[in-house]
């Protein structure tokens, strides 16, 4: 049985916050359709040199993070599925498809984000980090379409990976919420502590994904 939380950090509270941030994340996507051929090329290029290298990472540094025994289970499903269907080389292949491979100015262009994200987890703070994956992985089941969108536009055929996310992230998203509620029970974040901070990181991220052309003329 999941425990329930009280207050400001009940189950429901939560979700409502990072529900909001997730649509708010999504209504800024800009259209694909309206988009020339290297601003959509350089968003699955970004999107690439995030994911492919630091998922397992993120999803790892959490497991190690995590107090509550019988939330790592979950975690370790979520990592077992990773590297069994080798999720890395999925992704991959569909940015190949999309003629969209990262390059070094791609992964720049999200360095400073990336980095902080890094830091974060680097705290070991289990319901901050459960917080943070619960919030990606339910991003990126709506993000999703958006991803095969923008490569359709590239003339890429390849969905196999934008197909296998948006169907499986919907149960892990749902899973580390289960998570967070077990750590909080046994190992719950000082009273001042902001929760919501790996969140936010991510979300600073995310929005570098999408805007990181802009942030380069910028600079």
């Amino acid at each position: 049985m999941v425990p329930q939380l009280k207050g400001e950090l009940s189950a429901t509270a939560l979700r409502q916050r990072v529900a909001s941030t997730i649509d708010d994340l999504i209504s800024r996507l800009p259209g694909p359709e309206k988009m020339d051929r290297e601003t959509r090329r350089g968003i699955i290029a970004r999107y690439t040199a995030v994911l492919e290298g630091n998922f397992i990472y993120w999803m790892t540094a959490t497991y190690l993070a995590v107090h509550a025994e019988n939330a790592r289970p979950i975690l370790i499903e979520n990592l077992h599925e990773e590297v069994r269907d080798s999720h890395p080389a999925m992704l991959r292949r569909f940015a190949m498809a999309a003629n969209a491979y990262p390059s070094d100015t791609d992964a720049m262009a999200v360095n400073t984000e990336l980095t902080r994200v890094r830091l974060f987890l680097g705290k070991l703070q289990g319901v901050q980090s459960l917080l943070m994956m619960a919030f990606f992985e339910g991003y990126i089941q709506r993000f999703m379409d958006y991803l095969a969108d923008l490569a359709a536009e590239q003339g890429s055929l390849d969905r196999e990976y934008t197909a296998v996310h948006g169907v499986c992230d919907i149960a892990h998203s749902e899973g580390l919420f289960q998570a967070v509620a077990l750590e909080m029970a046994v190992n719950p974040p000082p009273a001042d502590a902001n929760i919501f901070e790996g969140v936010e990181l991510l979300s600073n991220l995310l929005d570098a994904i999408v805007q990181g052309q802009r942030q380069e003329l910028a600079a």
